[in-house]
């Protein structure tokens, strides 16, 4: 079912750049084959070639991925190998290596993140955010699970986050609490963004599952987890830290103890891969 929908959406785009044909492509015969490959021009790590591959074979390839998602390349190491008609592939080029580069850039990213916050805690999590460019989550967030990050939820309907917005129209952060859990299956997790160290506090007792410390300093979360810690709150709850976390203070982050670190950077700061395509064989 998914792979259906990665294929309908591959093709949604690939409308983008052919609403009728391909007129420079028209000049290399119908017939013609080739066999190509994916090259790094720079390090990095791969992602999403998987989910891609299927999609070649459905328009008639036959692929190799070379490097599997969560694995480190150099430059100049191959990437995929793919072998089939030449004309489709040069409608295709652009596209599969805007879809590449742009994964690539993103496990690459959080696998820095990862290792980096894991030298000092290895059980934090990193996570992204719902910061994703519309149409591309699935590829972004199968990146950041490839590279050892944590997707956060996938959609709106995955858990309950409360958030800045939501609580101006409640009296108190506990009453949001307590209404979402009215209403929530018993399978639903209920998240609340918190700025003070006392609104954590009263998320913890409402029953919130997860409080999270949004755009606060690694010392003041620091304060706020000790605060839940000595009101015997701290084994209650998972805390999260989202907002301002760069790779450059991940870990002070870190070291303020949370159980979870969220970055928006993961996805809508990453670099793309440098990678090309280079056909290695032609058949007439």
């Amino acid at each position: 079912m998914v792979e259906e929908v990665v294929f309908r959406k591959f093709l949604e785009w690939l409308s983008e750049d052919i609403p009728y044909w391909d007129l420079t492509s028209e000049i290399i015969p119908s017939q013609a084959t080739c066999e190509a490959v994916v090259m790094a021009k720079e390090d990095g790590v791969a992602a999403c070639c998987e989910d891609v591959a299927p999609i070649l074979e459905k328009m008639g390839f036959t692929v190799r991925v070379l490097k599997k998602s969560g694995e480190a390349f150099r430059k100049g190491d191959r990437i995929m190998w793919i072998k089939g008609n030449m004309r489709r592939l040069m409608e295709i080029e652009r596209l599969l290596l805007n879809i590449l580069s742009q994964t690539f850039g993103v496990a690459t990213l959080t696998k820095a993140f990862v290792e980096k916050a894991r030298r000092i805690n290895p059980n934090v999590k990193i996570a992204a955010t719902r910061k994703v460019k519309p149409g591309f989550q699935y590829f972004e967030k199968k990146a950041i699970a490839a590279a050892g990050g944590d997707t956060h939820r996938l959609n709106l309907s995955d858990m309950i986050l409360i958030k800045e917005n939501h609580l101006k129209y409640f009296n108190s952060v506990g009453e949001a609490v307590k209404k979402a859990r009215e209403l929530a299956s018993f399978s639903k997790k209920i998240e609340v963004e918190v700025a003070e160290a006392e609104d954590a506090v009263e998320a913890a007792e409402a029953g919130a599952d997860i409080i999270m410390l949004d755009n606060c300093t690694p010392e003041r979360a620091r304060r706020t987890i000790e605060m839940l810690r000595k009101k015997g709150l701290r084994s209650r709850v998972l805390v999260e830290v989202s907002g301002g976390v760069k790779l450059e203070n991940l870990e002070e982050y870190v070291e303020a103890g949370p159980d979870i670190i969220s970055s928006g950077e993961l996805t809508h700061s990453a670099k793309a891969i440098d990678i090309s395509l280079e056909v290695t064989r032609v058949g007439k």
